[in-house]
Protein backbone atom coordinates (compact mmCIF):
# COMPACT_ATOMS: atom_id res chain seq x y z
CA UNK A 1 0.00 0.00 0.00
CA UNK A 2 1.37 3.45 -0.83
CA UNK A 3 1.29 6.42 1.55
CA UNK A 4 -2.03 7.75 0.24
CA UNK A 5 -3.64 4.34 0.72
CA UNK A 6 -2.32 4.12 4.29
CA UNK A 7 -3.52 7.64 5.07
CA UNK A 8 -6.95 6.90 3.60
CA UNK A 9 -7.18 3.72 5.69
CA UNK A 10 -6.23 5.63 8.86
CA UNK A 11 -8.99 8.12 8.13
CA UNK A 12 -11.49 5.33 7.32
CA UNK A 13 -10.90 3.60 10.66
CA UNK A 14 -10.97 6.98 12.42
CA UNK A 15 -7.51 6.50 13.94
CA UNK A 16 -7.37 8.35 17.27
CA UNK A 17 -5.32 11.53 17.21
CA UNK A 18 -4.74 11.67 13.45
CA UNK A 19 -4.57 15.37 12.62
CA UNK A 20 -3.19 15.38 9.09
CA UNK A 21 -0.31 14.49 6.83
CA UNK A 22 2.52 16.16 4.99
CA UNK A 23 3.95 15.18 1.63
CA UNK A 24 7.33 16.07 0.15
CA UNK A 25 7.13 18.91 -2.35
CA UNK A 26 9.35 20.66 -4.83
CA UNK A 27 10.55 24.19 -4.25
CA UNK A 28 8.38 27.02 -5.52
CA UNK A 29 10.36 28.57 -8.43
CA UNK A 30 8.69 31.94 -7.78
CA UNK A 31 9.82 32.05 -4.16
CA UNK A 32 13.63 32.23 -3.83
CA UNK A 33 13.50 31.37 -0.10
CA UNK A 34 11.29 28.26 -0.52
CA UNK A 35 13.51 25.18 -0.60
CA UNK A 36 10.58 22.77 -0.77
CA UNK A 37 10.38 19.77 1.53
CA UNK A 38 12.29 16.60 0.82
CA UNK A 39 12.10 13.34 2.76
CA UNK A 40 9.31 10.93 3.54
CA UNK A 41 5.63 11.65 3.71
CA UNK A 42 4.38 11.47 7.29
CA UNK A 43 1.20 11.53 9.33
CA UNK A 44 0.81 14.00 12.16
CA UNK A 45 -0.66 12.77 15.45
CA UNK A 46 -1.93 14.51 18.57
CA UNK A 47 0.57 13.57 21.33
CA UNK A 48 -2.30 13.06 23.79
CA UNK A 49 -3.42 10.07 21.69
CA UNK A 50 0.01 8.74 20.72
CA UNK A 51 -0.35 5.18 22.01
CA UNK A 52 -3.96 4.79 20.85
CA UNK A 53 -2.88 5.78 17.35
CA UNK A 54 0.07 3.37 17.37
CA UNK A 55 -2.19 0.55 18.57
CA UNK A 56 -4.51 1.07 15.59
CA UNK A 57 -1.50 1.03 13.25
CA UNK A 58 -0.38 -2.27 14.74
CA UNK A 59 -3.75 -4.01 15.14
CA UNK A 60 -5.64 -3.01 11.99
CA UNK A 61 -5.48 -5.99 9.60
CA UNK A 62 -4.95 -3.87 6.47
CA UNK A 63 -2.27 -1.70 8.07
CA UNK A 64 -0.46 -4.38 10.07
CA UNK A 65 2.52 -2.33 11.27
CA UNK A 66 3.99 -5.04 13.47
CA UNK A 67 7.39 -3.37 13.91
CA UNK A 68 8.55 -0.11 15.41
CA UNK A 69 11.80 0.47 13.52
CA UNK A 70 12.79 3.76 15.14
CA UNK A 71 11.57 6.28 17.66
CA UNK A 72 13.44 9.51 18.29
CA UNK A 73 12.95 13.25 18.52
CA UNK A 74 14.06 16.31 16.62
CA UNK A 75 14.72 19.75 18.01
CA UNK A 76 14.11 22.06 15.03
CA UNK A 77 15.82 25.04 16.61
CA UNK A 78 16.86 26.88 19.73
CA UNK A 79 13.96 29.32 19.41
CA UNK A 80 11.37 26.74 18.37
CA UNK A 81 8.84 25.96 21.10
CA UNK A 82 8.31 22.32 20.10
CA UNK A 83 10.03 19.00 19.61
CA UNK A 84 9.07 16.52 16.94
CA UNK A 85 8.65 12.99 18.26
CA UNK A 86 9.25 10.72 15.26
CA UNK A 87 8.39 7.06 14.84
CA UNK A 88 9.03 4.78 11.87
CA UNK A 89 6.68 1.81 11.53
CA UNK A 90 7.11 -1.20 9.27
CA UNK A 91 4.77 -3.91 8.01
CA UNK A 92 6.73 -6.92 6.82
CA UNK A 93 3.53 -8.72 5.83
CA UNK A 94 2.23 -5.89 3.64
CA UNK A 95 5.65 -4.45 2.71
CA UNK A 96 4.92 -0.86 3.58
CA UNK A 97 6.28 1.81 5.95
CA UNK A 98 4.84 4.78 7.79
CA UNK A 99 6.49 7.82 9.34
CA UNK A 100 4.56 9.22 12.31
CA UNK A 101 5.22 12.55 14.00
CA UNK A 102 3.83 14.33 17.04
CA UNK A 103 4.51 17.94 17.93
CA UNK A 104 5.46 18.14 21.63
CA UNK A 105 5.86 21.44 23.52
CA UNK A 106 9.35 21.82 25.03
CA UNK A 107 7.85 23.33 28.16
CA UNK A 108 5.73 20.20 28.76
CA UNK A 109 7.82 17.51 27.11
CA UNK A 110 5.82 14.48 28.23
CA UNK A 111 4.22 11.85 26.03
CA UNK A 112 2.87 8.38 26.81
CA UNK A 113 5.31 5.52 26.44
CA UNK A 114 4.79 3.31 23.41
CA UNK A 115 6.28 0.28 25.19
CA UNK A 116 2.83 -1.27 25.78
CA UNK A 117 2.29 -1.31 22.01
CA UNK A 118 5.84 -1.93 20.76
CA UNK A 119 8.42 -3.48 23.13
CA UNK A 120 11.19 -2.12 20.91
CA UNK A 121 10.26 1.38 22.09
CA UNK A 122 11.98 0.73 25.43
CA UNK A 123 15.53 1.48 24.28
CA UNK A 124 14.53 4.22 21.86
CA UNK A 125 12.56 6.08 24.54
CA UNK A 126 15.37 5.77 27.06
CA UNK A 127 17.82 7.35 24.63
CA UNK A 128 15.34 10.02 23.60
CA UNK A 129 14.61 10.84 27.24
CA UNK A 130 18.20 11.39 28.21
CA UNK A 131 19.25 13.20 25.02
CA UNK A 132 16.23 15.53 24.67
CA UNK A 133 14.70 15.59 28.16
CA UNK A 134 11.40 14.09 27.01
CA UNK A 135 9.50 12.10 29.63
CA UNK A 136 7.79 8.95 28.38
CA UNK A 137 5.01 8.49 30.91
CA UNK A 138 4.58 4.86 31.94
CA UNK A 139 7.98 3.71 30.68
CA UNK A 140 8.98 0.59 32.66
CA UNK A 141 12.69 1.48 33.02
CA UNK A 142 13.59 5.13 32.31
CA UNK A 143 17.26 4.88 33.39
CA UNK A 144 19.95 6.46 31.24
CA UNK A 145 21.72 4.18 28.80
CA UNK A 146 24.34 6.55 27.33
CA UNK A 147 25.07 9.26 29.88
CA UNK A 148 26.02 9.07 33.55
CA UNK A 149 23.11 9.54 35.95
CA UNK A 150 24.45 12.88 37.18
CA UNK A 151 24.93 14.42 33.71
CA UNK A 152 23.45 17.92 33.54
CA UNK A 153 21.31 18.87 30.55
CA UNK A 154 20.21 17.23 27.32
CA UNK A 155 22.94 17.11 24.64
CA UNK A 156 20.74 16.88 21.53
CA UNK A 157 18.75 20.02 22.30
CA UNK A 158 19.76 22.97 20.15
CA UNK A 159 20.12 25.20 23.22
CA UNK A 160 22.47 22.78 25.04
CA UNK A 161 25.85 24.10 26.10
CA UNK A 162 28.48 21.42 26.58
CA UNK A 163 30.29 21.57 29.91
CA UNK A 164 33.98 22.45 30.02
CA UNK A 165 34.65 19.43 32.21
CA UNK A 166 32.93 16.53 33.93
CA UNK A 167 34.38 15.29 37.24
CA UNK A 168 37.79 16.67 36.32
CA UNK A 169 37.74 15.24 32.78
CA UNK A 170 37.96 17.78 29.96
CA UNK A 171 34.96 17.80 27.61
CA UNK A 172 36.57 20.10 25.07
Amino acid sequence: MDFQGIYDRLRAVDAPGLTGCDLPRDADPEDKKDKGRAGDAFVLVDPAQWTQFLRVCRDDERLGFEQLVDLTATDPGKDDENFWVNAQLLSLRHKHRLAVKALLPKGAATIASATAVYRAAQWHERECGEMFGITFAGHPDPRNILLPDDWAGYPLRKDYEFPKEYHGISCE
